[in-house]
């Protein structure tokens, strides 16, 4: 196997131990481990040693998010593919053997989209439309916008990966009422600079959370998780009226 058919497993860590040990168990046979820390206090170096993963550090300084440690992380591999793998996700065998076999393809595209399953109250949810992330991608080209929830942008074809139900990133946060309600406000607080140009009024303020509530419930098939299902799609739509109505606020004390 030669170099471009070679696979570097980035992870960015803070604080990670929770579960970094499972992560790092589900990559393990993946050619490179690379771990950017961003100057964590706990047991999250001593762990990725254990694992013989490489180890780089990215000041932490006032930064909130990982977005901004993205693209040193990238460009810290030394492989020519690289999968994104978040510190609290672990890939399955499915999904590894799935990507070794994909970049081996003449014509192969250079980024997949890959299907990612989310706890929520303790189960896996099942939308009817399975959640895709793109996460894995030739390192040449590619550059990680520093601002929450971006996309990387990449030079060239990108699909969704096609494969069994079994091929998929696990996410294993599964926050409670409290710690959503800390990330909500977090997340919105980042998004606005995003889309303060957009000129949200009354109409976003009524129809984005009515639609994502709509979207979530009924299209992505939330109702049949009972009332956690309930409860996970007025959450979305929660978060949609919080951030309309930090970007009208912001427009208003400007």
């Amino acid at each position: 196997m030669d170099k471009d058919e070679k696979i570097s497993v980035v992870i960015n860590t803070y604080n990670a131990e929770l579960h970094l040990r499972r992560v790092l168990e589900s990559v393990k046979d993946f050619d490179e481990i690379v771990v950017c820390d961003m100057e964590s206090t706990d047991h999250t170096i001593e762990i990725a040693k254990e694992y013989g993963c490489k180890i780089v550090t990215f000041p932490k300084k006032q930064y909130n998010i990982v977005e901004p440690a993205r693209n040193f992380a990238i460009q810290s591999a030394s492989l020519n593919w690289i999968l994104v793998v978040d510190a609290d996700e672990l890939i399955t065998p499915e999904l590894h053997d799935t990507l070794y076999a994909e970049i081996a393809k003449p014509d192969c595209p250079k980024g997949f989209f890959i299907p990612r399953k989310n706890l929520f109250m303790g189960m896996f949810i099942r939308d009817f439309h399975p959640e895709y992330i793109l996460r894995f991608f030739i390192q040449e080209g590619t550059e990680w916008p520093p601002y929450i929830h971006s996309l990387p942008n990449i030079q060239g074809r990108i699909e969704k990966l096609k494969a069994g139900k079994e091929a998929c990133m696990l996410h294993l946060m599964d926050e409670t009422m409290h710690e959503y309600m800390e990330k909500m406000n977090l997340y919105t607080d980042n998004e606005v600079e995003k889309k303060r140009d957009r000129g949200y009024g009354l109409g976003a303020l009524l129809w984005r959370p009515l639609w994502r509530f709509f979207k979530k419930y009924f299209m992505d098939g939330s109702y049949r998780m009972g009332t956690r299902g309930l409860i996970r799609a007025g959450m979305a739509a929660v978060y949609q009226f919080i951030l309309v109505s930090k970007i009208i606020e912001k427009r208003y004390r400007d």
